[in-house]
């Protein structure tokens, strides 16, 4: 097993320890991932992913798939493994009179929606631009147009995808339909996508976001209102919550027409101020270009990361009551985001994306840069979490960490997950695709 072998089969660089670009490509979001592959394939077309996946197979080397990295137990860099990065395929070809963009596998969400805006079109990506579309979107991708267009999997109209053994195989409604059904929701279990087609919406680009502050203290009537609220909210609207310290900001999300979204966040304002004034105001008119990287962080993959995440059907006064019972120091910061909408409207069964009825996704947090912090900052967050654990009805699958089987079980109903391991099973029954929240194949 050499490089120079591997090296001969593709058409991108192949990385090993010690030459230059090697620590780059291996460093990912989450800093606490320090890992070194045995051999890093930096993929230029869709026949290196074909030829190092043989390799892998070949050598019995773990595949590990590198795409925005965003993963945050770093499922991507497998230790003396083979790791493919699918960054160097990342374009984004948009047909705007079919309204459709094909992105290669490697592509980072900022590219599609740059690509789709520029005709005025958007499909639903995730908050974070430098995000990977890949692990997004096969684990379901939530992001502010799903309340109007449904989740990013929903807008998937076909993949192209190398499977365990080496085969490309395009997966849609009418070729390989199982397959199709479990890549919309089911993770990276079942191959490498190379290609994602999208379905594209008209958007008018423009956006605005609303946040009304208060003190934990005084939180607790506004987050009753602001939930009420909610539930009647236009499509247009996503309600959002964030809890950073002893500091609580309540608002909304508006991507449509800006006269339309100004008049709902006066009525919102009115209605929290009319159980407790706001310590602050904040209404920003942006682009929706400007909404979709306003959460980029330049130093984000200098941070050491972890967090816990639950799937709420309804935040009752009780579970409130929890989130907001910030009692000790270092604790994970609160993000809420409603669901609904085109979301609930997609029939349970028609993907493999679970738990369509939940009102509200919740994630604690933490983000820190001292090793030596490690244990005290993860114990922090999972504490604060597992009060929440007798509310939640389940977790979204691109939120699960360390949760092993007990996670897969949270994010897929019994129903789903034989299902799953039934393709599974038709698709890689070795587990090859093994390093992800693994849907294990039958008898292993």
């Amino acid at each position: 097993m050499t490089r120079a072998a591997l090296q001969a089969a593709i058409s991108g660089r192949v990385l090993t320890p010690g030459e230059d670009g090697y620590d780059a490509a291996r460093t990912v979001w989450n800093a606490m991932i320090d890992r070194r592959p045995r051999f890093i394939v930096q993929c230029a077309e869709a026949g290196d992913v074909v030829a190092a996946a043989r390799f892998a197979r070949e050598y019995d080397l773990e595949l590990g798939i590198r795409c925005g990295g965003h993963g945050i137990v770093g499922h991507a860099v497998p230790d003396d493994g083979l790791m493919l990065d699918l960054r160097p395929m990342g374009e984004v070809t948009v047909d705007p009179a079919a309204r459709r963009a094909r992105v290669q596998g490697g592509a980072m969400l900022g590219a599609l929606d740059r690509a789709a805006q520029q005709h005025g079109l958007a499909t639903t990506a995730g908050n974070v631009s430098h995000t990977g579309v890949g692990g997004l979107t096969l684990g379901g991708g939530m992001g502010w147009l799903a309340r109007q267009h449904g989740l990013s999997c929903d807008n998937v109209t076909s993949f192209e995808v190398v499977t365990a053994v080496g085969d490309t195989v395009r997966a849609s409604a009418g070729e390989h339909a199982d397959l199709y059904w479990a890549l919309r929701g089911g993770g990276g279990n079942f191959g490498v996508v190379t290609e994602f087609e999208f379905a594209l919406h008209p958007e008018p680009g423009r956006v605005v976001s609303a946040e009304f502050r208060y003190t934990v203290a005084d939180a607790r009537l506004p987050m009753r209102r602001w939930r009420d609220l909610s539930g009647a909210a236009p499509r247009q609207a996503t309600y959002t919550a964030t809890i950073a310290g002893l500091e609580v900001a309540l608002g909304l999300v508006w991507v449509g027409d800006p006269e339309e979204g100004t008049a709902v966040i006066s009525d919102l304002a009115d209605e929290l101020a009319s159980v407790a004034e706001p310590a602050a105001r904040v209404v920003e008119p942006m682009t929706y270009l400007q909404l979709q990287t306003r959460e980029d962080d330049v130093e984000g993959h200098a941070w050491r990361r972890y967090w816990k995440g639950h799937y709420f059907n309804a935040l009752d006064d009780e579970l409130i009551d929890s989130l907001l019972a910030r009692d000790g120091t270092d604790l994970p910061n609160v993000s809420l985001q409603a669901y609904g909408g085109a979301i609930a409207d997609v029939a349970d069964g028609e993907t493999a994306f679970s738990r369509r009825d939940t009102a509200f996704e919740f994630v604690a947090a933490s983000r820190w840069q001292d090793p030596g912090d490690d244990e005290h900052r993860m114990s922090a967050a999972r504490r604060y979490a597992a009060t929440m654990d007798r509310f939640a009805s389940g977790a979204y699958v691109n939120v699960l960490g360390d949760d092993g089987d007990a996670g897969i079980r949270r994010a897929y109903s019994e129903e789903k997950l034989a299902r799953l391991t039934a393709v599974k099973d038709e698709y890689d029954p070795e587990n090859v695709f093994h390093l992800n929240q693994n849907i294990r194949p039958s008898g292993r």
